[in-house]
């Protein structure tokens, strides 16, 4: 994070926090700057130390830099998540749908997969629950990241006990594609015409119209080429997963809080920041990855009692689900794969 950006994120904390403000005490002495609240709360974010082992470079107490981590991973949140955390709008998707098509997969809008952030201090009474497959309490974080990086989707929260699918049924990541809000997303591909984008998934996800797979057992040289440009393409979302535990090691380390509410707002905030780090370090010599900050995408008016809306909703819960089309779309993919590369 350079100067430029972490004083921006100052001066916005600053003003939506009073906590952050320099005040004087009782007696008139200068109590402790905004620098250093924000530079021990990104320090215990960077470097996942404990709160007591700030004090020797920022002059604060242990409580404070609690304190401070606290209010400004929540300060973060309520500002920057509507620019940084939001989901894809028009000019997104399309730039999305072009950085897929340059890499052989028209119409991928990114790739999915979870994380798990070990949680050691988690009450006794829910270790049963949040314990999985690791033997140790665990919350699950499900995100989806581009090729630049960039993380739209994050979900966070769920016991470690669930697997992809269990979070995949209660997370949100198709809550505006069925509500019929989310930006086109029209494509082609071996001829064939297609309305909705893909994430490009693991073995555990099901065969939906918007996940694309990779072929267990592939037979072939063109399904042997697809198995292994779809497993490459894939490891974006890992690649997002180890750089954000690389620059914020708090979330690669086990979690020492408590409060799970305050685990998420660390969780969300670091995502937040780490999407401010990727626009911040882009290239723009490389592909157009400036992403608008306004959101594009309509709004839908609520009116209850409305069928039509629901028959809608229901009929585009049946397409997200629809296993023909998936098989269709793997099909025409490997074709695509194929024609493109099979050759070289």
């Amino acid at each position: 994070m350079n100067r430029t950006l972490f004083l921006r994120i100052l001066f916005m904390v600053e003003n939506y926090d009073p906590y952050f403000v320099q005040t004087k005490n009782a007696v008139g002495i200068m109590g402790l700057s905004s620098l250093q609240k924000m530079t021990a709360a990104i320090r215990m974010l960077a470097y996942g130390v404990a709160a007591d082992a700030v004090d020797d470079y920022v002059r604060i107490g242990e409580s404070t830099a609690i304190e401070s981590l606290k209010r400004f991973v929540r300060a973060v949140v309520a500002i920057f998540s509507n620019e940084y955390l939001r989901s894809p709008n028009n000019d997104d998707i399309a730039r999305l749908l072009a950085m897929g098509t340059n890499r052989g997969f028209p119409g991928m809008l990114g790739s999915i997969d979870c994380m798990h952030w070990k949680w050691k201090n988690c009450p006794t009474a829910w270790k049963g629950m949040y314990s999985g497959h690791v033997h140790e309490p665990t919350i699950i974080l499900e995100a989806v990241a581009s090729y630049d990086l960039w993380i739209w989707h994050a979900f966070f929260g769920l016991p470690g006990s669930h697997n992809d699918i269990n979070v995949l049924e209660r997370s949100s990541v198709f809550a505006l594609l069925s509500e019929g809000r989310a930006p086109p997303a029209n494509f082609s591909v071996n001829g064939n015409d297609y309305t909705m984008g893909y994430y490009l998934a693991d073995g555990i996800y099901p065969k939906w119209a918007t996940f694309v797979k990779t072929i267990p057992s592939p037979k072939g040289n063109k399904q042997i080429h697809f198995a292994k440009s779809q497993e490459s393409a894939r490891k974006d979302v890992e690649r997002a997963f180890g750089v954000l535990q690389a620059r914020f090691a708090i979330v690669r380390g086990p979690a020492r809080l408590w409060k799970l509410e305050v685990l998420k707002d660390i969780m969300k905030a670091c995502i937040i920041l780490h999407n401010m780090i990727v626009e911040d370090e882009r290239n723009a010599n490389e592909l157009d990855f400036t992403y608008d900050t306004m959101d594009e995408s309509p709004t839908a008016v609520v009116i209850p009692e409305r069928s039509s809306e629901l028959l809608q909703f229901i009929n585009t819960q049946h397409c997200i689900r629809d296993k023909e089309i998936h098989s269709k779309l793997q099909a025409d993919l490997v074709e695509h794969q194929w024609n493109m590369h099979g050759n070289y």
